[in-house]
């Protein structure tokens, strides 16, 4: 932490307004001016200094961060998230969700029972692609990502081929290569998703499908427990497409949806987090190299102590999560997540 904080107090000297761009008058996806404040909100989970705002499109639905972050900006909030500081915390969530990873490649087996080639966009640590191995034993398992995360999971052997990068960037030499590219939860991310999905469609050969999974902004959780809806996750979250503007695209660009699923895509940990992220607000934060100074004893005492008294909501929040809401799901229209399959024509 110490030898951090330097950095991290001259990245703010200055103020925060280098890490966003101007402010969009129209939607990115459909062009219309006709745009609402849905969310204002800060950092929930590493609470790095900024405020956010989400607005969403009167016309399709879309909701993107307006204004987004400029390079400077994602540089910014994702260092020491995925990587560095937040390595080891989120190598162990996402290590251990072993059936959600199961469920995944399970998804492609009534549209492609053997595929032989596979490219994971936005594969972090690789975890998905080691987990879908024991589904999809023949098949070569490739992984892309930004972050050094990719280099990990090549090192760790769970994707056979790492490409780190942008995947536009790298789409033509990647071009008619794969028989399925997945977008796990990879899409909310992207500074522009119409191009991830013309990149997607060079890398996948003609029949060969694309699967994606992202957040579903029309879910009623994301009404109900406002800033405190896990999948806003800001400031990393950039976009959230409605699942018939989602479905019109992939039509636009070559694809036809040849599945759909909320119910299986779901992650019952809705209340939880939202508990989580409300307990974690109000009590005094722990020690990070972006805050001003460690805190004192008297702040750890008193943020041990509101962390204990929230354990009975945390337990209760995650027996409603697993037990009440996880089987209604989709019929309460409670999903957090849509997945699409989609062919290649």
């Amino acid at each position: 932490m110490a030898a951090l904080r330097p950095a991290y107090r001259r990245d703010l000297a200055a103020g925060t307004d280098r890490f966003f761009a101007a402010r969009r008058p129209d939607c990115p996806w459909c062009g219309s001016d006709r745009l609402r404040t849905r969310l204002r909100t800060t950092d929930l989970l590493q609470h790095k200094p900024g405020r956010f705002t989400l607005d969403r499109c009167a016309d399709c639905g879309h909701v993107f961060q307006n204004p987004q972050l400029t390079a400077e900006g994602l540089e910014f909030y994702y260092r020491d998230f995925y990587d560095g500081l937040g390595e080891q915390r989120m190598s162990g969530t996402f290590g251990g969700r072993g059936a959600m990873y199961r469920a995944r490649a399970e998804a492609m087996l009534p549209h492609d029972p053997a595929p032989k080639t596979w490219l994971d966009v936005g594969t972090g640590h690789g975890h998905f692609c080691a987990t879908a191995r024991t589904v999809l034993p023949g098949t070569s398992f490739d992984g892309l990502d930004f972050t050094e995360g990719v280099d990990l999971a090549a090192r760790e052997g769970r994707v056979d081929h790492a490409h780190r990068g942008a995947f536009p960037d790298l789409a033509l030499e990647l071009a008619a290569r794969y028989d399925v590219v997945s977008m796990f939860h990879y899409l909310e991310h992207s500074t522009d998703p119409d191009r991830e999905l013309r990149a997607a469609h060079q890398a996948v050969h003609p029949g060969g499908h694309l699967i994606i999974e992202v957040p579903d902004p029309e879910s009623r959780y994301a009404r109900l427990l406002g800033r405190w809806w896990l999948p806003w996750l800001q400031p990393q979250h950039l976009h959230f497409m409605p699942v018939a503007a989602l479905r019109r695209r992939l039509t636009e660009r070559g694809f036809t949806v040849v599945a759909e699923q909320h119910a299986a895509a779901h992650d019952p940990v809705d209340l939880l987090a939202a508990v989580w992220l409300a307990l974690d607000h109000t009590a005094p934060r722990e020690d990070a190299p972006w805050l001003p100074e460690p805190p004192g004893a008297l702040r750890r005492a008193a943020r041990t102590a509101l962390l204990l008294a929230g354990v009975p909501a945390l337990l209760t929040a995650t027996l409603l999560d697993r037990l009440a809401v996880r089987p209604l799901s989709h019929r309460l229209g409670l999903s957090n997540a849509y997945r699409l399959v989609a062919r290649r024509e």
